[in-house]
């Protein structure tokens, strides 16, 4: 009896391993826009077609600000046209990443791309009132009005992480032509993440900024000097 009880309990941990595997290593499926289109007997959202794939890393103490108790950290987008749409998602940890081509990557991601830490996902697409690249330095940032457009804590949609609960995010943004703080047009926007949890944010991440149409000339970073760069 004792035996039965040791290969039984062998069997579920083995199983627990196994599972815990296979959520960690789960990939991001197509990404889909506010656009549906009926094939056969389903309705399925219209992929983005421009789809960029950034990897970052988050450590405690390396916050970019606190905001209603949270620990937030940023990321840059310049959108360089009129946008209808944009979509962003983001999962934690990253999980593996060795055959994404053409991600950018944070300065400290690949140091750090190894780490099992990850964090409850919350995040939110803010825009500001910069509309030229002349003004995409600290000075002018620091003084910036900044909007949030949308936000999003769990997302069905996404991957379960490691634990198995689905604390992943996505969300989806149509601009609002006739109204100029809400519309999606040319200048600097940023992504706002923390954990909807009071806490510290740890781990890496996956984040993809995605619209409906190709956007030549659209920039994601970590900096505003790496954000100048590409757009050189």
């Amino acid at each position: 009896m004792k035996n039965t009880r040791s290969k039984i309990s062998l069997i579920a941990l083995t199983l627990c391993i196994a599972l815990a595997t296979e959520m960690s290593a789960q990939k991001l499926g197509s990404f889909g826009s506010l656009t549906e289109k009926t094939v056969g007997p389903k309705t399925v959202k219209v992929p983005y077609t421009d789809v960029i794939t950034y990897l970052g890393y988050a450590a405690p103490g390396n916050e970019d600000a606190t905001v209603d108790g949270k620990k937030f950290y940023y990321f840059y987008i310049w959108v360089p046209a009129v946008a209808p749409e944009l979509g962003l998602r983001m999962m934690s940890p990253a999980g593996d990443t060795k055959k994404i081509k053409g991600a950018i990557k944070a300065a400290d991601f690949d140091a750090n791309a190894g780490s099992e830490d990850y964090f409850d996902t919350y995040i939110t697409l803010e825009r500001s009132d910069i509309v030229s690249k002349e003004n995409l330095n600290e000075a002018a940032v620091s003084k910036a009005k900044w909007v949030i457009l949308e936000r999003n804590d769990d997302s069905s949609e996404m991957p379960s992480q490691p634990s198995g609960s689905n604390y992943n995010s996505l969300l989806r943004y149509k601009s609002e032509v006739g109204n100029p703080t809400k519309a999606l047009t040319v200048g600097l926007y940023r992504v706002g993440f923390t954990t909807y949890k009071t806490g510290e944010v740890n781990g890496t991440f996956l984040a993809e900024v995605a619209a409906p149409i190709k956007l030549p000339g659209v920039a994601v970073a970590k900096t505003l000097e790496e954000l100048n760069n590409q757009l050189k």
